[in-house]
């Protein structure tokens, strides 16, 4: 019988990557939109703390187990921005196509164009849960001038990574999966389950 847990994600896409990495372990992952979770608010400065209130905010509402992650895309040249406001860059509404395009204009005539996607993982068995388990991955690449490809979401399509000569957005899902910092977050996470299982 699998286990059953809540992601706190309205993303479908990012469902469909938390399921394939959680099956092996028998472990099925429902969206909260599903269960008819609101999102949750994400006041903070970090990943890790805009993760664990999202988590514990889908544990609360369902009374299961939760798994959230806070991700985004650091520039160099931009002291680490858009970060945490990454989904948000452009305002309200979320919008990939104008938080794009607001990156290309701050990084109009910028030579040093290193940039990495930052992933935070937390699951909390129970919302009041004093030991949630946390893992991070790191996703290293450039930003393009423009963009490349229709796979992926977010800024995967100026996402750029020089030793495959592709950009994320071209990337196939399975490879992604394996290079992402979500994927690497993904794997310290399976790994401290091994330890503490649900």
């Amino acid at each position: 019988m699998s286990k059953r847990l809540v992601l706190a994600s309205n993303n479908a896409k990012k469902a469909v990557e938390m399921q394939a990495l959680l099956a092996p372990l028998g472990i099925e992952v429902i969206p909260q939109s599903a269960l008819g979770v609101s999102e949750a608010e994400e006041p903070h400065a970090t990943f890790v703390e805009n993760a664990l209130a999202k988590a514990r905010h889908a544990a609360a509402a369902t009374g299961l187990p939760a798994i959230a992650d806070d991700s985004g895309l650091c520039v160099e040249a931009l002291g680490g921005a858009p970060g945490v406001q990454s989904a948000r860059f452009a305002g309200e509404p979320k919008s990939d196509a104008r938080n794009n395009a607001l990156l290309l204009q701050k990084l109009a005539g910028v030579a040093d164009r290193r940039a990495y996607f930052y992933s935070t993982v937390v699951l909390v068995r129970h919302a009041e849960d004093p030991r949630p388990l946390i893992a991070d991955g790191e996703w290293h690449g450039t930003i393009l001038e423009a963009e490349r490809g229709t796979g992926g979401f977010g800024y995967d399509p100026l996402f750029w990574l020089p030793d495959l000569e592709q950009t994320a957005a071209e990337l196939d899902a399975g490879l992604k999966n394996k290079l992402s910092h979500r994927g690497a977050a993904m794997r310290h996470l399976l790994d401290s389950l091994a330890h503490h299982p649900l």
